[in-house]
């Protein structure tokens, strides 16, 4: 049986058509230019087409006006000042060809790109879709008659958002500014925050449409050359007409793409990204949105924010504390109300039993579908305040959950005391943004768990959601690190924020090829009396 498949898999590779290199070489020879200044000018206006935003410019320019050029940009994505004033401007006046005239007879495109234009990047090609590529971009292309090289000239200038505070991750200490939507100004902002010749920018284009510009950023001798090249191969495994956010990338490059958690981090801030990169991590940026993912990604990550290393650390630890207390009763206060109030009512106090049973007093539904009424209410009011404007939609999740919450208790609905869990779990869910989507799908499942199996049944889905957190993995990295594989180290930066003088190494599963972050000696001391008397 082996024998025979074995045969028929080698027959259908020996069946497979041949690369003609004839063919290849034609198709290779269609993509350069000739020395017909005619010839090539009709093929780029061929593939740019007559859109109105495409600029050709013929001109001629010598002694007698004897040779042609022409430059194709395209307008509003350009410079128009880089192009009059440093592209045409010199060949239109004699002063700028002084001396060159007997080299620009042997049509030497060499003489114009070093003599003539000064911008500081021009690349010289043979390629037409390189050039095509170059001029979408927002490059200038230059076609000299005669040569059958062109140059792309490097002229981009479009209106760009200007450097605001993020709306995303808001802190009370801390930098202001946030990333935008231009991939060079991002690569500057973090070249400004860490200023070390090891930093690596690598760019490619994903997407047969759009080609949008994605950059690889790492610090070389920290970032693991494994990560990198994996970063690397799954980027390149994309095969898709567009790349319009970060959120394209992050569905092709996730480790775990059933799973909810995810494995694949993003942010806003340039000094968070900044020192995701210094402990080893890697950042990818995408032309087109503010938001910078970073990889590998660990459970943790979600719980910690930049604003906890800026003030001290014991304020810190309490507020990490309270968001993990957060995420917990977002997710299994409805479920534990549900199943104490059903299930066990012999494990509340009486008094407070008492009262829940004369708030669920006349409830025509029992207490599970009165909290799915009450979540889907509150998923619904949140959405609503998200997509309409900010003054609206501030309006509708507020007086909405104020109007609806009270006519549903006063038409005998739902409980007040259902309310008041709701209420809780919707303003908990809020403390980490991180895991919003998360929380909201592990609220619902673990309500349903709660209201058919009692604690087993809540016992058991924290038990599977644990088993599966510890299974993940992203980019190499135990998602659960450093808790499994527990790394005593690490646990300084977890559940609390030591001193960040006490933190002498980067994550072990992330910065394991340069591990050392800091100096022992770092710890701050008062001057001896002797020192005060000197």
């Amino acid at each position: 049986m082996f024998n025979y498949l074995y045969k028929k898999l080698k027959f259908m590779q020996l069946q497979k058509p041949k690369v003609n290199n004839d063919t290849t070489k034609k198709e290779n020879s269609k993509d350069k230019l000739s020395k017909s200044f005619e010839h090539n000018l009709n093929t780029l206006k061929n593939i740019l087409g007559s859109s109105t935003d495409i600029v050709y410019r013929e001109f001629s320019f010598g002694s007698k006006m004897q040779i042609k050029a022409a430059v194709i940009f395209l307008e509003g994505m350009t410079e128009k000042s880089t192009i009059n004033q440093t592209i045409i401007r010199p060949f239109m006046h004699d002063g700028g060809l002084s001396g060159l005239e007997d080299r620009l007879q042997s049509r030497n495109i060499d003489v114009i790109k070093d003599g003539i234009i000064s911008v500081g990047e021009i690349k010289k090609t043979k390629s037409i879709s390189e050039l095509v590529d170059d001029c979408l971009s927002g490059d200038t292309i230059f076609l000299l008659e005669g040569s059958d090289e062109a140059l792309s000239i490097q002229s981009k200038g479009w209106k760009t958002r200007g450097i605001e505070e993020p709306k995303t991750e808001a802190v009370v200490r801390g930098p202001r500014e946030g990333f935008t939507e231009t991939i060079s100004i991002n690569m500057t902002m973090l070249r400004r925050k860490i200023k070390n010749p090891n930093l690596t920018f690598e760019t490619m284009q994903i997407g047969t449409q759009t080609k949008t510009s994605v950059c690889i950023v790492y610090l070389r001798g920290i970032a693991n050359p494994k990560l990198i090249k994996e970063i690397k191969e799954r980027l390149g495994r994309i095969n898709t007409d567009s790349i319009l956010e970060s959120g394209y990338i992050e569905e092709f490059i996730e480790d775990a793409p059933y799973s909810i958690f995810p494995t694949v981090g993003n942010s806003e801030k340039p000094d968070k990204a900044a020192s995701k990169i210094l402990e080893g991590r890697a950042a990818i940026l995408i032309d087109g949105t503010p938001f910078v993912l970073t990889v590998p990604m660990l459970f943790i990550e979600g719980f910690q924010s930049s604003e906890d290393y800026y003030s001290r650390p014991y304020l810190a630890s309490f507020l990490r504390g309270l968001r993990f207390l957060a995420f917990i009763i977002s997710v299994l206060a409805p479920a534990t109300y549900v199943m104490l109030s059903t299930f066990h009512q012999e494990l509340i106090p009486t008094t407070l039993l008492f009262t829940i049973a004369a708030g669920h007093e006349g409830v025509p539904f029992p207490a599970v579908i009165e909290a799915g009424l009450m979540i889907i209410t509150f998923e619904i009011l949140r959405e609503a305040g998200v997509r309409l404007p900010r003054p609206v939609g501030q309006a509708v999740s507020i007086v909405g959950a104020l109007v609806i919450g009270e006519a549903a208790v006063s038409a005998g609905l739902v409980g007040g005391i259902m309310v008041i869990v709701v209420a809780l779990t919707a303003v908990s869910s809020f403390v980490v943004p991180v895991y919003t989507d998360v929380i909201s799908i592990l609220r619902i499942i673990f309500l349903i768990l709660g209201g058919s199996l009692g604690i087993f049944g809540v016992g058991i889905g924290t038990l599977l959601v644990l088993v599966h957190i510890v299974s993940l993995r992203s980019f190499g990295s135990p998602y659960l690190s450093p808790l499994a594989p527990l790394s005593t180290e690490d646990l300084k930066d977890t559940f609390v924020r030591t001193h960040i003088w006490s933190m002498f190494t980067r994550p072990r599963t992330i910065g394991w090829h340069n591990m050392k972050k800091q100096g022992m000696g770092s710890k701050p001391e008062a001057p001896s009396n002797e020192k005060n008397k000197d």
